[in-house]
């Protein structure tokens, strides 16, 4: 963390100036957003972007919508008060910035209100200057569910949706230890989690698609998980087309001098290079649960283009698929839900 000071602060207020003028009298920040479903390969995706030598991508923010959503410190008209960076700095992921406590305080004074989406373009601004990178975008997987809400926030930000097999996404999600704070919160999951994960996976898809599709191709950008791992180069240079950015190989090998050997760590913990196979419905997925996940989410898995694994679907595995659909607890749910599945 770097230290405070009248000069540090002064040369901030400097530089933001600078990086507001160069954008057209406003920041260019957030750039963009990393959204998908968790355990879909966003951390992946963020480590390769983050590698990128002019744009930076936050570690998990979440309490931009959440101040957002729930007004906090916030006037009628949407301006920053004292409230707000009490709660931001007391906030469990804020230290995740590393930010100077100093430096967010001076970004609002009462000779300087500030409205919320300008102050968050500031606060990453203060990231990108803190990590040396013009652009600073965020991975937040959730945000997923607020593209619509953001996109309104800032006009020019881009959005990354990425995606994967649900069906290992359930792999994933079935021996993830904070599966309670994913799928594992709706209320069918004690009952049966693999189909409360299908269901899961395609609302939050959907919701995705449904806000983000309209944003036409400048600002919306599907990206397959297992596109991504089997050819880097070339989807992370479509990523770059996408970001108008330069591409560069530097992205590849942003594991270099973290990987670990110790076969207990996660894949992400271990900091592997992009692996195909770490799960595969194909081979880890037990015929039943197969069945009953292609049951619940088959029409979204044909929407993406992935293929069909179960020989038939029984009369009673779709009769159990729609009642726990009618169970549903996710709010929003998407506009076609009824008639999905």
């Amino acid at each position: 963390m770097r230290a405070g000071g009248e000069s540090t602060r002064m040369s901030i207020a400097e530089n933001l100036k600078g990086a507001a003028t160069a954008a057209g009298s406003e920041s260019p920040n957030p750039y963009v957003f990393l959204v998908g479903c968790p355990r879909s390969g966003t951390t992946l995706a963020k480590r390769m972007l983050d590698a990128h030598p002019r744009i930076a991508i936050t570690r998990e923010t979440h309490w931009i919508t959440r101040f957002f959503r729930k007004h906090v410190g916030l006037t009628d008209d949407g301006m920053v008060t004292p409230a707000l960076l009490d709660e931001l700095l007391a906030y469990k992921r804020f230290p995740h910035l590393h930010l100077d406590e100093a430096d967010v305080r001076a970004l609002v004074t009462a000779e300087k209100p500030m409205r919320y989406t300008t102050f968050v373009s500031a606060v990453f601004d203060l990231y990108g200057l803190r990590e040396g990178k013009p652009l600073v975008g965020d991975k937040t997987p959730p945000y997923v569910r607020y593209v619509g809400m953001l996109s309104e926030m800032w006009p020019r930000a881009r959005f990354v949706h990425i995606i994967r097999d649900g069906r290992d996404v359930c792999l994933s999600m079935l021996k993830w230890r904070m599966a309670d704070r994913a799928a594992g919160r709706r209320s069918t999951w004690e009952e049966d989690p693999v189909t409360t994960t299908a269901l899961w996976w395609e609302w939050l898809i959907r919701l995705g698609r449904e806000a983000g599709e309209p944003l036409g191709p400048d600002r919306y950008y599907e990206m397959k998980y297992e596109t991504l791992v089997a050819d880097p180069p070339g989807e992370l240079a479509t990523l770059c087309k996408f970001l108008e950015l330069p591409y560069d190989d530097v992205m590849l090998r942003y594991h270099e001098g973290r990987t670990s050997s110790d076969a207990k760590l996660s894949a992400n913990a271990a900091w592997l290079p992009p692996t195909q196979g770490l799960r595969d419905w194909r081979n880890q997925m037990s015929p039943e649960d197969l069945e009953n996940f292609e049951a619940a989410a088959g029409t979204m898995l044909t929407e993406l283009g992935y293929e069909h694994g179960a020989p038939a679907i029984s009369p009673a595995a779709q009769a159990h698929a729609r009642d726990l659909r009618r169970r549903f607890d996710g709010k929003p749910l998407p506009k076609n839900w009824s008639t999905a599945g």
